[in-house]
């Protein structure tokens, strides 16, 4: 217990220390010490949101993947590969084009969108003789491609304005932060870490098998359920606000259980803290390495996390 209380803490550190670089860190640098007029302008207009909103982006997609490879047992299961963020990222569009003028619907019909993917990968990746890994993997390529699909033909309905904002926004795009979009999300992540992380022991003995966890008296269709509702809920509204943002649920939940082991209890947590500080870290690259010109956030988590993941698989 005392080991694990020193990596939270130490996380934390790390998140606190991210978070100050960040708020300092951009086209225009701004000094703690002697902060001008301008300089609060930009922390709390512009800056500030954006770092929170992209802590609180990290920190869910970070949970939901370590949630569902819990869950499915199966270490490629993350948002992205099983078309929950494509889900989000088409509910999200529908809102877009249907109430262009309400904050609030996009989050809901994301989060719709979310969970609807979801059930679907799950239900095409069933068997008589239980999930099959193989099938899930390409159930999620085949829902995400084909989402990705209607995506594309929905742009149509963009004018030009729109359609290059929307395309930025998709790749990853923290620039249009509002302090409504940081309340959903911070929000979403507070009720999904509760559903997420109540189940944790659970979860510990569904690692083993859903047959051997009920016989332990592990209610398995509520876990399932709280699971996938819990990482649907904070994907839809990450992916509402931020777009989507690749590779932070796949390889954030690897390098927390290299770590630290595979007890879930400590890996929810600790993952929540370590995606928080990944997305903050990439965003400020995204910001500064063109300055002023930006990169998509999510643009800069893929190439980082593509080559690191290819390393974590050849290691292991």
């Amino acid at each position: 217990m005392k080991r694990q209380l020193i990596i939270v803490a130490i996380l934390l550190g790390l998140l606190a220390a991210a978070i100050i670089a960040a708020l300092s860190l951009g086209a225009e640098r701004i000094s703690v010490i002697s902060m001008t007029e301008l300089d609060r302008t930009i922390l709390t207009e512009i800056r500030g949101p954006r770092v929170f909103l992209g802590a609180c982006v990290g920190a869910s997609l970070a949970l939901a993947g370590a949630g569902l490879q819990a869950l499915l047992r199966n270490p490629l299961a993350e948002p992205y590969l099983l078309g929950v963020s494509n889900g989000a990222a088409l509910g999200t569009m529908l809102a877009f084009v249907l109430f262009e003028g309400s904050e609030w619907s996009r989050p809901a019909m994301a989060f719709a969108g979310a969970a609807l993917a979801t059930v679907a990968v799950y239900q095409m990746a069933k068997s008589r003789a239980g999930m099959n890994v193989e099938r899930l993997v390409l159930s999620g390529v085949i829902v995400t491609t084909f989402l990705s699909s209607v995506i594309v033909m929905l742009t149509t309905l963009l004018d030009a304005a729109k359609l290059r904002s929307f395309t930025f926004w998709l790749l990853g795009d923290l620039s249009q932060a509002t302090t409504t979009g940081i309340f959903i999300s911070f929000g979403a992540l507070l009720l999904g870490g509760i559903a997420l992380i109540s189940q944790a022991r659970a979860l510990n003995l569904m690692m083993v098998g859903e047959r051997d966890a009920f016989d332990f008296g592990v209610e398995t269709d509520r876990v399932r359920l709280l699971v996938f509702g819990g990482a649907s809920l904070v994907v839809g509204a990450s992916v509402a606000a931020s777009g989507s943002v690749g590779y932070v649920g796949l390889i954030i939940p690897h390098l927390v259980r290299m770590t630290i082991g595979g007890d879930n209890r400590i890996v929810l947590p600790c993952s929540v803290l370590t995606g928080a500080i990944f997305v903050v870290v990439a965003d400020t690259f995204a910001r500064t390495l063109i300055a002023p010109r930006e990169l998509p956030v999510g643009a800069v988590t893929a190439i980082v996390g593509a080559p690191l993941f290819i390393y974590l698989l050849r290691r292991s």
